[in-house]
């Protein structure tokens, strides 16, 4: 991935509510403050620091609180006399630990108005000439607007060096900003630089965000390195081979704007409390907030939860949106997969199914690193089952290429293909029953509805779960995740479900959450509809994956969901969001299937 228009990223519903942390004391920003020497910019936006002027005059200085003369001033964008300027950039007594008498500032830019307000370094600021050959330490304490939407304040910038890589011959990226901290429009930081020893930008990234949230985050770059970590955790790993920041004689940084094509392109929205900069890699210790973290994280246990609870018991196991490992985790892919082969038969899991994503863009690399993890899969003979994404298409059906029929044309269990390709269906003995898995594919529905219909009239008997990218989406009433049906959603549930009396489950990814809901068909039974996607949580999904285990003894079905990747870790290895198993309602819970009853379908 890359800047705008150079790299592009759902309902969303967030595990995990990043909040401020409680020891004050311990974190009275700067209380472990490295010596002057290594910071050298430190711009706390607090009254306290005000040079001179004042925002309401629009020629306020922020004094550099390092005393290293990088001072800022205000950048006023369209007419000085605008009402829309009226309150675009205020003072606010909000800040990361709710501490008496420490301010922030808070930004009201928008693409849609037609004047806002930033800040950039004074002409001579020292830093302006900067490249940090020797590493860095970038920090900033910030939140998100509560009224965030992609078409208002995606791509906008934090901080950012002026200039474009066309201005020092970098002509790979010709328009690319040299350097910014920037918002995407699904929310993830993005810290993309050239640097010094490079003629290409390289890119690092975060989870997505939450909004109307306080964070920290540091980019550290240790002279060959460099990572990206929000609230103590990185979640893409490093980007490698990487030294200093190249620079554009002349030219400064902005705060709260990024550029394009050395013209403003998205100006900031929400609050910062303080950016500060350093010319070496800081220690976590030294950092503003040395142990900055989610004071809600994802709900778990490290304590072990069975997955086959009765040897007579089988299990389906389901795998989310895989796309951030692609692109960016591969590790965690090849762990998921390696597990599934070492554990299938000890867990008796059935069958396997993608729901969908498989990559996060058509890039050869993204795809071979799927198909390196999913072989491990085909050499132990591990049976699985796949549809495709919105991620997965492009100009000449890559997915087809690496996916496609071909590749299931000698498991027994596959039985066949949809005209487009994309869908199949597969037959598996699992217990008391031969189940029928249908996978629906989201951009051919249309196209290959017919061919999904005559299958399900084909197997009447057979117990059916309908997999497909895009069925049901979590809405969040009264703190509850509600699901509700897409557009597509909607076809699947009318022409596939409702009068298919075997269809007794659908599953999906694609919509960041995770839901369920208990439907009746028309002949008044019970079809769960299941939502899985972890792709914007921790490292981009952090390995869950979710389990279902049948048990026809108990007329039971118990869903867990279970990281192979966080059971792999060391404990040196975990933070305090890496857990194995994710025991909140939506992750652990159970339900009741009469099987008798429920799969003496049409007989």
């Amino acid at each position: 991935m890359a800047m705008k228009k150079a790299l592009i990223g759902l309902s969303i519903l967030c595990m995990m509510v990043p909040s401020m942390t409680t020891n004050a004391e311990a974190k009275a920003h700067g209380a472990k403050k490295e010596s002057k020497s290594s910071i050298m910019a430190d711009w706390k936006f607090s009254k306290d620091y005000v040079k001179s002027g004042a925002i309401e005059t629009g020629d306020i200085i922020i004094q550099d609180a390092s005393k290293n003369g990088n001072d800022l001033e205000l950048v006023t964008v369209g007419d000085l006399s605008s009402p829309e300027l009226e309150g675009m950039m205020k003072w606010s007594e909000d800040d990361y630990d709710h501490l008496a008498n420490v301010d922030s500032l808070q930004f009201s830019n928008s693409k849609k108005a037609s004047a806002g307000r930033y800040f950039k370094t004074i002409k001579d600021a020292p830093i302006n000439s900067e490249e940090f050959k020797d590493g860095f330490t970038i920090e900033a304490i910030f939140k998100l607007p509560s009224n965030f939407t992609s078409n208002l304040h995606s791509w906008m910038g934090i901080l950012t060096r002026q200039g474009q890589a066309a201005d020092i011959n970098k002509l790979d990226g010709e328009k690319e900003i040299l350097s910014t901290l920037s918002v995407s429009n699904d929310k993830e930081i993005q810290w993309t630089s050239h640097p010094t020893n490079l003629n290409y930008n390289e890119t690092n990234w975060s989870r997505s965000l939450n909004t109307d949230e306080w964070y920290h985050l540091a980019v550290v770059n240790d002279g060959e390195t460099s990572t990206l970590t929000v609230n103590g955790v990185s979640d893409y790993g490093k980007s490698i081979k990487v030294k200093g920041i190249a620079t554009v004689e002349g030219k400064g940084w902005n705060i709260g704007a990024s550029e394009w094509g050395n013209e403003l392109d998205a100006l900031f929205a929400g609050n910062i409390q303080e950016i500060r900069v350093a010319n070496k890699a800081l220690d976590e210790k030294d950092w503003l907030i040395p142990d900055a973290r989610d004071a809600q994280p994802v709900e778990g246990t490290n304590d072990n939860i069975p997955l086959l609870t009765n040897k007579k018991n089988y299990n389906f196991l389901f795998v989310p949106d895989t796309q951030k490992y692609s692109n960016m985790n591969p590790e965690i892919f090849d762990s998921q997969m390696k597990w599934i082969a070492k554990n299938n038969k000890k867990n008796n899991i059935a069958m396997n199914a993608f729901v969908g994503d498989i990559v996060d863009s058509n890039a050869e690399e993204q795809w071979k690193n799927s198909l390196q993890s999913i072989s491990y899969l085909d050499k132990s003979n591990i049976p699985y089952v796949m549809t495709a994404g919105n991620h997965d298409y492009a100009s000449g059906d890559p997915y087809l290429t690496y996916y496609g029929p071909q590749r299931f044309a000698d498991k027994n269990y596959y039985q066949g293909s949809s005209p487009s390709g994309y869908g199949s269906y597969a037959l598996v003995k699992a217990g008391s029953y031969e189940y029928l898995f249908l996978m629906v594919d989201m951009k051919n529905l249309q196209t290959d509805l017919e061919w999904s219909k005559s299958i399900l009239n084909q197997h009447k008997n057979n117990p059916t779960i309908i997999v497909s990218h895009d069925v049901i989406y979590p809405e969040t009433v009264d703190n509850k995740a509600v699901a509700v049906e897409s557009s597509r959603g909607k076809i699947i549930w009318n022409e596939l479900v409702n009068e298919n009396n075997q269809v007794f489950m659908t599953v999906n990814g694609h919509y960041f959450g995770i839901t369920h809901q208990v439907k009746q068909n028309a002949a008044g039974n019970d079809v769960i509809q299941m939502l899985v996607n972890y792709q914007y949580d921790y490292r981009g999904g952090n390995g869950w994956l979710r389990l279902v285990e049948f048990d026809e003894a108990k007329n039971k079905l118990f869903f867990r969901t279970y990281s192979p990747f966080v059971e792999e870790m060391s404990k040196k290895e975990k933070t305090y969001i890496d857990f194995k198993y994710l025991t909140n309602e939506y992750n652990l819970f159970d339900l009741d299937l009469n099987f008798k009853k429920r799969f003496n379908i049409n007989k």
